[in-house]
């Protein structure tokens, strides 16, 4: 058994106060026993695409350094949300990388699907614009906490076919998910994957009023733990910062995979 958390917190444009709350909310979760730790997606910058070419860079760079910094002090696995890194095409990926606790980057994982919505609520996304979709499946990570675990980002959860060929025990969901979209289909799809692929959710979100005033931009929050028979075991919340924390058991996914065989039972001959 381990505690997981999931981070909620409300990022702008100011990127050093971004990582500076990113800090301390990880420092809050590794107070209560957290041994992995999730931010959400972007946490280190929500404002104009064309700002981020100013701090993007690998992510073995100083983007990542502090993050890393702490992982190892702190001696928690991270799931360091997703950072703006340079692609060649003059855009940035949306990237999303796991970290050990000796603060090594043990994995990474370019955003797919990308957001390109007019929104009823008046706002308007465009991530292709400044973004570059990736164009690789992430793999299962073995890690010494019993579970193999898989990143994706935010948009992705939409898309199923992509978390079944992960084959992993932990799907990992840093997440800004609008305001809007969020209230009808947040915990619906993430039970969802979790249900169908008895795998559990770590599910780090954005919450309120994210990036500067004039792109009236809200985020849904309810960053969450989810077990592999889709119950909730912790929610942020919708209405602030904060940290969902809960206990992942292994076992667990053994008494789901043994009393329901679903996936022994998928017809990979005909799908």
């Amino acid at each position: 058994m381990f505690l997981a958390a999931a981070v909620q917190m409300t990022s702008g444009n100011d990127r050093a106060a971004n990582e500076a709350r990113a800090l301390e909310l990880l420092g809050q979760a590794a107070d209560r026993g957290a041994q992995l730790i999730g931010l959400p997606e972007m946490w280190e910058h929500i404002g104009p695409a064309r700002e981020k070419h100013v701090f993007a860079g690998p992510v073995e760079g100083g983007q990542l350094a502090r993050i890393r910094e702490i992982s190892a002090k702190r001696g928690f696995w991270c799931l360091a949300g997703s950072i703006a890194e340079l692609a060649r095409d003059g855009r940035v990926y949306n990237t999303s990388t796991l970290i050990s606790p000796q603060g090594e980057v043990v994995a990474r994982y370019r955003k797919l699907h990308l957001f390109d919505v007019d929104i009823p609520d008046g706002a308007r996304y465009r991530e292709s614009e400044q973004v570059a979709p990736g164009d690789a499946v992430p793999k299962a990570i073995e890690t010494p906490l019993g579970v193999r675990i898989a990143l994706s980002v935010c948009y992705d959860l939409r898309f199923p076919e992509l978390y079944r060929q992960t084959g992993a025990d932990l799907l990992c969901v840093p997440a800004a998910f609008t305001a809007y979209t969020g209230k009808a289909h947040w915990e619906v799809l993430l039970r969802a994957r979790a249900i169908e692929n008895q795998a559990f959710v770590l599910a780090p979100a954005q919450v309120g009023r994210i990036g500067p005033a004039k792109e009236n931009r809200y985020a849904w929050g309810h960053a969450c733990v989810i077990d592999p028979w889709g119950e909730v075991l912790a929610d942020a919340g919708g209405q602030g910062e904060g940290v969902a924390v809960a206990a992942v058991h292994p076992e667990r996914l053994s008494e789901i995979r043994r009393d329901l065989p679903a996936l022994q039972h998928r017809r990979r001959d005909v799908l």
